[in-house]
C-alpha cells in the first residue's frame, strides 16, 4: 500500500489547459474592459471633416499669426462660480471688444461641454455667473468687434473642487 504522505503529483495536460485557460481568459477581459472605458470616455472626434480642416489651415494659421502680432491678450480667470475675461492692448489699455463667448470642453470627451456668452462689465472686462464642475478643461475664448473675431485663444485650466 500506498503512503498518503509519498503520492508525487505531476503536472498533467490537465493542468496545462487550466494555465493556458486561466491567461487567456485574463487577457481577454483585460481587453474588454479597456475597450469599454474608451468607448465611454472618448468620442474619437477631433474634427468633423478633416478634409475641410486641411483646407482651412493655412487661412486660420494666418489669422493668429496676425491676432498674435495685434499685440492683444486677455486673462481668463474664475472665482465663485463667476467667470471673469480681461482684454487688454498691448499698452495694457482695455481693448475695444463687444462680446466675449468662451466654449468650456473636456480634453477627453464632449458630454459635460458648453458655451456661454459673457456680459461686457466696463471696456475691456467681461464676466458671467456660471458653475464649472472640477477637473481638466480646454477654454476656447473667443473675443469680437462688428463680427470681426479680434482674439482667438484657447487655454487649459484645472479646477479643484476645494479651492473654490
Amino acid at each position: 500500500m500506498r503512503d498518503k504522505a509519498a503520492v508525487h503529483r505531476t503536472f498533467t495536460g490537465h493542468h496545462m489547459l487550466n494555465v493556458m485557460a486561466a491567461f487567456f481568459a485574463v487577457v481577454i477581459g483585460v481587453n474588454v474592459m479597456m475597450a469599454t472605458f474608451a468607448s465611454r470616455s472618448w468620442s474619437g472626434l477631433v474634427v468633423k471633416d478633416t478634409y475641410v480642416a486641411s483646407q482651412e489651415f493655412n487661412s486660420k494659421a494666418a489669422a493668429m499669426r496676425a491676432m498674435a502680432a495685434s499685440g492683444i491678450s486677455g486673462n481668463l480667470s474664475l472665482s465663485h462660480d463667476v467667470i471673469h475675461y480681461d482684454i487688454h492692448n498691448r499698452d495694457g489699455s482695455p481693448a475695444t471688444v463687444q462680446d466675449v463667448t468662451v466654449r468650456f470642453r473636456r480634453p477627453v470627451g464632449d458630454r459635460e461641454d458648453f458655451q456661454l456668452v459673457l456680459t461686457k462689465k466696463s471696456e475691456g472686462r467681461f464676466e458671467v455667473e456660471h458653475h464649472v464642475r472640477s477637473g481638466d478643461w480646454i477654454v476656447e475664448i473667443i473675443s469680437r468687434k462688428k463680427d470681426v473675431t479680434v482674439m482667438q485663444e484657447a487655454v487649459r485650466i484645472d479646477i479643484a473642487e476645494f479651492g473654490r
